[in-house]
């Protein structure tokens, strides 16, 4: 079957930016001089271009609908993050479909089909990593897609908003350091994943700039999924030389990794002092409470948000943008300075 022509086709066969055609298609989004609306209204009926329902829903200034993929939804950070982002787009009138991968490339690749068929008019999305050519797909047919949280190195025409991730993994870093602990283990996200790199990239930093050596057994970059946190934490905690501190940078992670130091009896922070990536009610109530690294998920949502509609609207200019958002660090009773060593 022949491949239906895309809005990049136009523009190539007319001779014209991507976001000429947008104008013309969008009639009153953006100046169009009349000689080049011509051009492109006749390459239009010449390759049989269908343009988007989203598009002349958004040029009709009727409702408009987005797509939201997230990794897990049983990952309370991506629960909340879905709650917060249904809030805004309704907030602007835009309905939301959402769609869940469960960390799985290949069902994230049926969610795209599926958001494809839906004609949605942006997608905001946690993406996998892989699917790259569907992402680009995607785009090629005129649908504004944001990632939030994460982003796939090869896409580089794509809006992201996230946090901090190296600062934020420095920070909790170096507040272990400053209590003079040398043995910080790191528990992160895949390194396939871009937070799983940049929170790794921001641990090793802290320890370099003190001049403390990075041992690579401390770090366990770990899938999302299942109790592979706990198994993590028994790993650390059978090395010979085990370490004082811990940070749980892998937010899908940390209650795994929690209720298996609780499990097996250690005492925190006598012996072990932790950091988690994680703001649910629950971090303040164990005992002790554990300081957190603190995602503002509102705000991750706010301009996730913001930027797909903008899009939508033709009111951005072309080039992508990055937002970052600072995470604010929470100290609480579950760290100190080194104790006893673990035996």
């Amino acid at each position: 079957m022949k491949k239906a022509p895309t809005i990049r086709d136009v523009a190539a066969a007319a001779n014209v930016s991507v976001s000429v055609v947008s104008r013309v298609i969008n009639e009153g989004s953006g100046p169009v001089a009349p000689a080049t609306r011509e051009k492109v209204v006749a390459t239009i009926a010449e390759l049989n271009f269908r343009p988007r329902a989203a598009a002349r829903e958004l040029s009709q200034g009727q409702g408009l609908t987005i797509g939201l993929v997230l990794a897990d939804l049983t990952n309370p950070f991506f629960a909340s993050l879905a709650d917060r982002v249904v809030w805004e787009a309704r907030g602007r009138g835009v309905q939301v479909v959402l769609m869940t991968t469960q960390e799985d490339s290949h069902v994230e690749a049926q969610s795209l089909a599926t958001l494809l068929d839906r004609s949605v008019g942006g997608v905001i999305a946690t993406p996998t990593g892989g699917n790259v050519d569907q992402w680009k797909r995607l785009q090629d047919v005129g649908v504004d897609v944001v990632f939030v949280d994460r982003s796939i190195s090869e896409l580089e025409n794509v809006d992201v908003v996230s946090i901090q991730n190296n600062d934020s993994a420095a920070t909790a870093t170096e507040h272990l350091l400053d209590l003079g602990h040398t043995r910080i283990a790191l528990i992160s996200g895949p390194s396939s994943t871009s937070t799983g790199r940049a929170r790794v990239d921001g641990y090793r930093s802290a320890l370099e700039r003190v001049g403390v050596q990075v041992d690579p057994d401390l770090i366990r970059g770990v899938p999302f999924r299942g109790d592979a946190g706990a198994d993590a934490a028994t790993a650390l905690l059978a090395l010979p030389d085990r370490p004082t501190a811990l940070v749980v940078a892998n937010t899908a992670q940390v209650q795994s990794t929690v209720r298996r130091l609780f499990q097996t009896g250690v005492r925190i922070p006598d012996e072990l002092s932790i950091i988690v990536f994680d703001d649910n009610p629950w971090t303040q109530l164990v005992t002790p409470p554990l300081s957190v690294v603190r995602q503002p998920i509102d705000l991750l949502a706010r301009h996730s948000v913001d930027l797909v509609v903008g899009r939508m609207g033709g009111k951005l200019p072309r080039q992508a943008r990055t937002v970052e958002v600072q995470a604010e660090f929470v100290s609480r009773g579950s760290c100190s300075a080194p104790g006893r060593v673990l035996g």
